[in-house]
């Protein structure tokens, strides 16, 4: 029979020896005390220390539940898309580029244009045909990287047999830090893939995708700036961009040269083609000169506004991309 021993602790604390393990009995003393500190915080109007903690904890699984909605939030739209059938990741980044700054009037947020939802990244999905890059869409890009912490991936779509290194690059190198999507508030992912237009999806349960170059680039563009709110001036940004993509881009080489004149002429009287602010419609135009190969055979003023262009910056992920 197994024999037990009793010996007293410090005076408050009663030790028993058992034959396998110790017990400890609560200290009484201590217990009475952090009630009384309770207690006496509760009478001064203090903060009870236990509360303290217990919001503290709250506060970390919260943080963490949005981390975990956002990474839930990422895969639930990539696995209902229509384009989940995705050969290749290709690049992950945030746009560290030392363009300089551009300033617009009026301020967008992006709670406003797109919703607001905690945790949660906002995706802006396009599809384009690799025969066809757009070249608007890396100029809004640098942009869109200027106001905002973008995470821009490109991936290539299983209809397309292959895609130009230039293309699989052109969102800027992977940074090291993509996989934290809670770290961003956009996210830009560019699919290379056959389709006769250039396509946008925000919701993808909810809404049509957006397609046409200029399309998309007034969406984009609105994320940056408001459209101006003078319905004339307005009407002239909307004519210059349709002018570039519908003549400069797809027109004959009459309607080209007839563009190029009213471009040497408005650029005669202002700065930039809508007057005296950048806006969308230089935009369009420079990209769709360059691209239609009309930069070099230019009128003066239309070669003095595309020096102009590129001194911004931005535009160098479209020139390089012709390069």
């Amino acid at each position: 029979m197994p024999m037990y021993q009793v010996k007293p602790i410090c005076g408050s604390h009663i030790q028993t020896d058992l034959p396998t393990c110790m017990y400890k009995l609560p200290n009484v003393h201590e217990q009475q005390g952090n009630s009384c500190t309770s207690e006496h915080a509760l009478q001064n109007g203090e903060v009870d220390p236990a509360v303290k903690a217990l919001e503290a904890r709250q506060d970390e699984i919260m943080r963490k539940l949005y981390e975990l909605k956002a990474a839930v939030e990422g895969l639930a739209k990539t696995v209902t898309t229509p384009d989940a059938d995705l050969d290749l990741t290709v690049s992950s980044s945030l746009s560290s580029h030392s363009f300089s700054s551009t300033t617009f009037k009026g301020v967008t947020h992006l709670d406003t244009l797109l919703g607001k939802d905690l945790g949660a990244l906002r995706d802006i999905v396009i599809n384009a045909n690799p025969a066809q890059p757009p070249l608007s869409l890396l100029v809004l890009h640098s942009l869109l990287c200027q106001r905002y912490r973008v995470l821009s991936t490109i991936h290539v779509h299983s209809s397309v047999p292959s895609v130009p290194p230039q293309l699989l690059s052109c969102l800027g190198p992977r940074h090291a830090d993509s996989y934290a999507r809670q770290m961003f508030q956009l996210g830009f992912t560019l699919i290379w893939k056959d389709v006769p237009k250039l396509q946008l999806k925000f919701s993808v349960q909810s809404m049509c995708p957006i397609e046409g170059e200029a399309n998309v680039a007034r969406f984009l563009f609105k994320l940056l700036a408001p459209y101006p709110s003078d319905p004339a001036l307005a009407t002239l940004v909307d004519s210059w961009v349709d002018t570039a993509f519908f003549q400069l881009a797809e027109g004959s080489s009459k309607e080209r040269s007839a563009v190029l004149r009213a471009l040497n002429s408005a650029l005669g009287r202002t700065p930039w083609l809508a007057g005296p602010e950048f806006s969308l419609a230089d935009i369009a135009c420079y990209c769709c000169v360059l691209q239609s190969g009309s930069a070099s055979a230019a009128p003066a003023n239309v070669q003095r506004w595309i020096k102009s262009c590129e001194n911004l910056g931005h535009f160098s992920p479209a020139k390089l991309l012709l390069q």
